[in-house]
């Protein structure tokens, strides 16, 4: 098995593979109908689940009946192991966890996500559908960028009114409240006011735009697009989204202007960076924050840190009580009253208990504990030896999801809730895009092969 998942070409006496494209053709419309839909989470996850019951149905029936396989073998087993990084933590967080119903009804519903990445690496599966896959995310990425910036200047995305003006059309209801819009202090782009994650979406997505412009259109396409995602990213006012693009221009970057260049350009950038964030009031607000950090006191390094200082306190006490596997998926919001190190006091983030431990290791130890970690250093080794064993075209090809994977598990950031519906669905996803585009099979059957079926 792990052979199969570090090669991607087959013995040379080993029999020739069915693989036949036509039948995977709706794979790429259900990824990007996925993506589309993020602004409504809902129906993005009603989506999700309908295709995932399809592609199981359609893998079990093809195969029971011999036809064509619509994943390579290794395509399957790297995808299938990712998953089994992913959810095998959850199953084993759930034998003793705080809320043993919740976790047990956590780990049931992920189930759906093995049949979503094999849908997702079937959608990429194929040069073809590869290229509409990748495509498309790159169009929706630019399409929420350019978005976004409207936004900033008239005060509305198009995007989201035209899905507020559908929904109040549909249910005569707004998807976004008065005060939730009233609350929303950043660039909220496509997602909408009550939605704050536009910015580490967009910085996650990233990537697929940055490198295939770069590819078409050179250094100077590549300035252009950067600087517009770049002013964007600002004023959506998330700073783990600024780590996360910083990294996508990083390693973009030294591969279209090298080394010297890159850093001029990082110096210009910024410069026009702190221009930007002197005028609009958000974000000079936001910048005055993290410089808190060096006051040197707990309480400026935690304003800093917009109260996760006390949130990781709190992550560390649930390592430290439940070390093997944690206190269970998502059960860091019915675990956080025991060990807050502030209780009984309002944390910057307002009332209530912390929802999750924003940052990924701390999430992955206190919710599933150091066997959880091993399980997903283990699925990592294995992603990474498909990597360093497959040849150079093969990593072209998935280069742009390697990069949206890593910049979005990347450790040295602060992160949205990993176990959550909305965040786990877009890191299973981009693990399958990689996995499926890493481990495709693009050399056709030999014509002896298809005539036998």
């Amino acid at each position: 098995m792990t052979r199969s998942v570090c090669m991607t070409t087959l013995p040379v006496d080993a029999p020739p593979l069915r693989f036949d494209d036509r039948p995977g053709r709706w794979a790429p419309w259900v990824v990007l109908g996925f993506v589309a839909l993020w602004p409504l989470p809902g129906i993005a996850e009603g989506v999700l689940a309908l295709g995932a019951i399809y592609a199981a149905v359609r893998m079990v029936a093809r195969r029971m009946q011999g036809q064509p396989r619509l994943l390579s073998p290794a395509a399957w087993a790297l995808t299938s192991i990712l998953f089994l990084g992913y959810w095998l933590p959850q199953a084993f967080s759930a034998l003793d966890a705080v809320d043993p119903t919740a976790a047990w009804t956590k780990t049931a519903a992920g189930l759906r996500y093995l049949p979503f990445m094999w849908l997702v690496a079937i959608a990429v599966a194929s040069p073809a559908r590869r290229a509409l896959t990748l495509g498309g995310l790159a169009v929706i990425s630019a399409a929420w960028t350019l978005d976004a910036l409207v936004q900033a200047v008239a005060g509305s995305s198009p995007w989201f009114w035209s899905l507020d003006q559908l929904k109040q059309l549909v249910s005569h209801r707004p998807l976004c409240s008065a005060e939730e819009s009233a609350l929303a202090d950043r660039l909220s782009g496509a997602l909408g006011p009550c939605n704050l994650k536009f910015g580490q979406v967009l910085a996650s997505l990233s990537a697929f735009l940055l490198l295939p412009v770069a590819a078409r259109f050179g250094r100077i396409g590549w300035l252009l697009v950067t600087l517009a995602m770049g002013v964007v990213l600002l004023l959506a006012g998330s700073r783990a989204s600024w780590i996360t693009f910083a990294l996508v221009v990083l390693y973009s970057g030294w591969r279209v202007l090298g080394g010297r260049q890159l850093m001029l350009l990082l110096a210009l950038g910024t410069v026009l960076a702190a221009g930007l964030a002197y005028s609009v009031p958000q974000l000079r607000e936001r910048v005055a924050r993290t410089a808190q950090a060096w006051e040197g006191d707990d309480d400026g390094v935690d304003q800093a840190l917009s109260g996760r200082a006390r949130i990781w306190s709190a992550a560390a006490c649930m390592i430290q009580s439940h070390p093997i596997n944690g206190v269970g998926a998502r059960g860091f919001r019915d675990a956080y009253p025991g060990c807050d190190p502030a209780a009984g006091s309002e944390g910057v983030w307002g009332a209530g208990p912390a929802l999750h431990a924003h940052q990924l290791v701390l999430e992955i130890l206190a919710e599933t504990g150091v066997l959880g970690l091993l399980l997903w250093l283990a699925a990592a080794a294995q992603a990474w030896r498909a990597w360093r064993f497959a040849p150079p075209e093969a990593r072209d090809r998935a280069r742009p999801a390697m990069l949206a994977l890593a910049v979005t598990v990347f450790p040295f950031n602060t992160h949205l809730a990993v176990h959550s519906t909305f965040w786990g669905g877009l890191t299973v996803l981009l693990a399958a895009l990689y996995a499926g585009s890493l481990l495709a099979r693009d050399d056709p059957p030999p014509a002896s092969a298809a005539s036998t079926r």
